[in-house]
């Protein structure tokens, strides 16, 4: 016999969403076993804003390298990043 689901509420705000479903299980909502699978390619991570000091001749030499490639120079860094760290 299938479970009787519920009826999802309308909410509010996005807040009063986001508490609903901290204290719920989605499976007393949804039927999971229909579930498919989904991709978001064109979604971007998050990102945070970071200081970090450098020294001047350091930065410089950063936007040199910047400046041959035709690429921001924090985005360079953050290529260089990604490489060491991925």
């Amino acid at each position: 016999m299938a479970k009787k689901l519920k009826q999802v509420p309308k909410f509010a705000s996005e807040a009063e969403e986001r508490q609903f479903w901290e204290t719920h299980d989605t499976a007393d909502y949804f039927d999971l076993s229909k579930a498919v699978p989904v991709r978001f390619p064109n979604l971007k991570p998050s990102t945070v804003s970071i200081s970090l000091r450098l020294p001047v001749a350091m930065l410089e030499q950063i936007k040199v390298a910047a400046n041959k490639r035709d690429v921001p120079y924090q985005s360079l860094i953050k290529m260089w990043l990604s490489e060491k760290v991925g």
